[in-house]
């Protein structure tokens, strides 16, 4: 039998509002590209890693996208650094509807609720414990976040795997809007669970392909001598990232960075951190930073706090001007920088005391920060293009060699809207402009999703283009009647880019409501290869499928003899390539569920249908 068990939770003092508008929109990820093609972690050395002992403590801070396997028996979830809204300490784990790779859950409905991502701790012997030895087992967990907010169908859950074999659910909690980081405490008294074996396991029942679902977990503590009230650890963390090293950019190219320096960096980079314990504490911190081409010393700071109980601070670090001669004017430059902080406290977690930071200075303007928490859409007038502009500024005169952008997935896939890249130097209506002055576009071009380039896609321009020394935009068209709305963006929405983001539906450009980030990056100085495309030429020849749904075999109704085909998954992942015979394929090797089918006939390859395999 289980004990009855009290469960206290705790509510921090935080709220968050995000807007929404009718001709821009934010959405939530189909696909996590950080993991799309990471392999797991879990080793084969870790399957035999020895038992758990008390005190256990995680706050998942680490550089890695998997939990560490000394730790954890799976590797659902994802470590990051982004996705969760004032965490406890840096670093949390995030569930969503997404698996290990990255990638939607398969399911036939996509209304259906099914248990999504877990993590399972790996074995702890608790067999020479009682219950007067009072072992809690306490966390932090958080409702969506940087994210999409899970619905109250949806729920997040923790099970305790019992003596006698099989899960037993200890705690629950709805879905909801975003709240702050909440503590709870459970009592692993029962001696169905004090024995060589036991194990706890977090779990996200999810809806699939309506958001991301998602739920942050941070600061998992299991230790003896505890109680209700024992909701404090002697420790003091960073609880995010440093600020950026840039005041605007998060990365240009050095050649335009050293004409005006002074202007382009922040006066300082700020931090905070978190008191998590009862009594006073004084903290010394600082940093210490070097450009690893040169291994040129920029600078150090060091410094002292002292913290009030429970509290958190905001801490500033005096930025370095030092700047390095590089080998050349498109050379890659980085920045690393230490940030460390020091109690003097010898039992307390080390590992959220320090933080090792880059900033890159390389051959692309950014105002993200590489990682997409969320998509950015417009909703298109039907007989309009619709038009994004991003507006960007330069200390020199350079050239444009083409653009990188990191698209979000789309459930159908995005693959067939077609797509320009225009560059401006004004925008009707901006700053003044009277009319759009236009410098360049590029044409005919379609979202590609590969792990390429930081999971970007680079679209090399037909012939550079040469820019002055000041403000230009560039963006992409979307054109009108083409079946191309609604094209995914990815997102970052922990950095502030939005006031450069201008968007034009309705014939008129207007500046951004949301304040995220838009990751499209100009590539600029020396040639760029371009990540390759696929022919995209589209056969304007009608075609069906039958039978549809199918069982076994897929008759494909057309004219004309069907070449090649490939299917792919909602998400665009290529399934099949192969020839097609006879127009007939066989499906029998499919799973049940959604698909997207698109043919080639006389050399064109047509737009992608939906089938559904039973």
């Amino acid at each position: 039998m289980i004990l009855t068990k009290k469960i206290l939770v705790f509510f921090p003092l935080f709220l968050f509002f995000f807007g929404a508008n009718a001709q821009e929109n934010l959405a939530p990820l189909r696909l996590n590209r950080a993991l799309e093609n990471v392999k797991t972690q879990q080793s084969k050395s870790a399957q035999k890693v020895t038992a758990l002992g008390l005190p256990f403590f995680e706050d998942f801070t680490n550089y890695s996208l998997y939990p560490d396997n000394t730790r954890w028996a799976d590797s659902n979830v994802y470590i990051n650094n982004t996705m969760g809204q004032s965490p406890i300490s840096r670093g949390v784990a995030t569930f969503d509807a997404l698996n290990k790779y990255g990638r939607p859950y398969d399911t036939l409905d996509r209304y259906d609720l099914l248990y999504a991502d877990s993590l399972t701790s790996r074995q702890f012997d608790l067999s020479t414990y009682t219950a007067q030895d009072s072992i809690y087992l306490s966390f932090f967990y958080q409702p969506q976040g940087n994210g999409f907010f899970p619905e109250v169908s949806d729920s997040f859950q923790l099970y305790f795997h019992q003596k006698q074999g099989g899960w037993a659910l200890q705690w629950s909690v709805p879905g909801s809007e975003v709240l702050p980081f909440q503590q709870v405490m459970i009592p692993v008294t029962d001696s169905n669970y004090l024995y060589s074996g036991f194990e706890f396991r977090f779990v996200n029942k999810a809806s699939i392909n309506t958001n991301d679902d998602v739920w942050n977990l941070d600061y998992i503590r299991l230790d003896v001598n505890r109680n209700i009230n024992d909701t404090a650890i002697r420790d003091i963390a960073f609880t995010t990232p440093p600020s950026n090293y840039l005041n605007d950019y998060t990365s240009m190219p050095y050649r335009q960075y050293l004409p005006n320096a002074a202007a382009e960096t922040a006066t300082n980079m700020t931090d905070s951190i978190w008191n998590h314990y009862s009594t006073n504490g004084t903290v010394n911190f600082g940093y210490n930073a070097v450009e690893t081409t040169t291994s040129t010393t920029l600078g150090a700071s060091r410094s002292t706090i002292n913290f009030s109980p429970f509290s958190t601070n905001q801490i500033s670090f005096p930025n370095f001007k030092t700047t390095v001669s590089p080998p050349s004017s498109t050379a890659k430059i980085v920045y690393n920088t230490t940030y460390f902080l020091s109690s003097g406290n010898p039992t307390e977690p080390k590992d959220n005391d320090t933080i090792v930071n880059e900033q890159i200075f390389d051959n692309y303007l950014a105002y993200d920060d590489g990682t997409a928490e969320k998509s950015y859409f417009l909703n298109l007038s039907p007989s309009l293009p619709g038009k994004i502009a991003i507006e960007y500024r330069l200390n020199a005169p350079d050239t444009l060699r083409g653009m990188a952008i990191y698209f979000g997935q789309q459930v159908p896939t995005a693959y067939s809207k077609i797509f320009s890249i225009g560059v401006y130097s004004a925008l009707a209506g901006i700053s003044g402009a009277n009319a759009d002055v236009q410098l360049f576009q590029q044409d005919e071009l379609y979202p590609l999703y590969t792990d390429e380039v930081n999971h970007f896609t680079f679209y090399k321009f037909d012939s550079p283009v040469f820019l002055p020394k000041g403000v230009f935009y560039m963006g992409t068209i979307q054109p009108a009647n083409s079946g191309s709305d609604s094209l995914y963006i990815g997102a970052d929405v922990n950095r502030i880019g939005g006031n450069h983001v201008y968007y034009n539906v309705l014939n008129s450009w207007q500046g951004s409501l949301y304040s995220a980030a838009l990751m499209m990056r100009p590539l600029l100085g020396g040639p760029i290869s371009g990540t390759a495309v696929p022919d995209q030429v589209f056969s304007p020849v009608s075609w069906s499928l039958s039978p549809n749904p199918v069982t076994d075999i897929l008759d494909i109704k057309s004219k004309y003899p069907v070449q090649e085909f490939i299917v792919s998954d909602m998400t665009g992942r290529k399934i099949a390539r192969a020839e097609c015979y006879n127009n007939r394929i066989s499906t029998s090797s499919l799973s049940p569920g959604f698909y997207l089918i698109k043919i080639r006939q006389n050399g064109y390859w047509s737009g992608f249908q939906k089938f559904i395999k039973q």
